[in-house]
């Protein structure tokens, strides 16, 4: 519990921080290919279905993007084995800006240690996007009306009630060890591939609940399909239609100083690529992140927009795996050790 609660208080304070920073990070430009970049229309993979919060940030930031650089930019979900079958996607294809990355980056630096991908945070440039908190969350008929339901049902039931998240490493599978892990209870984990999927088996009642995305899951709540139990934001959110989810911390009182906790979705390419390309890049993914579309896009489904450039984007990620890999490592379930990837504790 210690090391999720240290995950949580970094993802905190980066979300806090993160809306506060500029600059596009952008190297020295070069001559050679990218003087007439984008030539073609981008291609962005997302690594999970379609529906979840990178396949909705990916196809929005992403179509704003396109404007800016006079292109088409193209989305595909490859889903798979927690991210690594797209990201091995991307980093199978030329490294020439039109091959793209879209992903979670709790996501995407827990891939080593979980023994899908041996892809490291060094190896991409990066640019963060949008920030959402999870949410627990129930179907509209579950028998759990408050979160102090739900918790009494895993005491009363070890191991029994079941929580539907992305997949291994996924941010809801990290805020279901977060939260369980407050609340002292164990539980049965359901992974899929991608939020959406464990948004429906919530849904359909396949599993008891979810730890999610609010973005995935916004639509859902405001028509009452779904009850949302507490938010792992730092205050209460007030739903369009009036009702309002509670903060986890007003339950359990002991994750106050470690919310908000969520996720935060980017853009990333493989490193190496031309400096002019790059430089396209930044100034196309920041004038994305201005379009109104986008903002709007972060009003209606509770995310807040990143204003991060390419270089403080690398840190920001390169501190996160080392929290989340030792994290996931002293919970147990991590498959390799971050010694094996020379991660230091953080």
């Amino acid at each position: 519990m210690k090391r999720m609660v240290k995950l949580a208080a970094v993802v905190a304070a980066a979300a806090l921080a993160l809306t506060g920073c500029s600059g596009n990070g952008a190297g020295s430009p070069g001559g050679g290919a990218g003087t007439d970049y984008p030539k073609r229309d981008i291609g962005v993979t997302v690594p999970f279905n379609a529906g979840g919060s990178t396949d909705l940030t990916a196809r929005t930031v992403g179509e704003a993007m396109g404007t800016s650089l006079k292109t088409k930019v193209m989305v595909t979900n490859t889903p798979g084995a927690g991210g690594s079958v797209g990201t091995q996607t991307v980093m199978n294809a030329k490294n020439d800006g039109y091959s793209i990355l879209a992903d979670g980056m709790l996501a995407f630096t827990s891939m080593p240690v979980m023994g899908t991908l041996t892809t490291m945070p060094k190896d991409w440039d990066f640019w963060l996007a949008t920030f959402t908190p999870n949410v627990i969350a129930v179907q509209k008929d579950s028998p759990y009306q408050t979160l102090d339901d739900l918790i009494q049902a895993m005491k009363d039931k070890p191991g029994q009630v079941s929580i539907g998240t992305a997949g291994p490493g996924s941010a809801g599978h990290i805020a279901a060890e977060l939260f369980t892990g407050a609340a002292g209870t164990k539980y049965r984990h359901a992974p899929y591939n991608g939020g959406n999927p464990a948004i429906v088996a919530t849904l359909s009642k396949e599993v008891d609940a979810t730890t999610q995305l609010l973005v995935e899951m916004q639509d859902m709540l405001v028509a009452g399909d779904l009850r949302g139990l507490a938010t792992f934001a730092a205050e209460d959110i007030k739903l369009d239609n009036g009702i309002v989810i509670p903060t986890m911390s007003k339950a359990l009182p002991s994750t106050a100083s470690i919310l908000p906790m969520g996720e935060t979705t980017g853009f990333a390419v493989q490193k190496g690529l031309d400096e002019q390309i790059l430089a396209k890049l930044d100034a196309g993914f920041a004038e994305a992140m201005k379009d109104q579309k986008v903002l709007d896009f972060c009003k209606t489904k509770g995310m807040t927009p990143v204003t991060i450039g390419r270089s403080e984007s690398q840190a920001y990620v390169a501190k996160l795996q080392s929290v989340v890999a030792w994290t996931l490592q002293d919970a147990g379930v991590a498959a390799k050790s971050p010694d094996e990837f020379q991660i230091p504790r953080p």
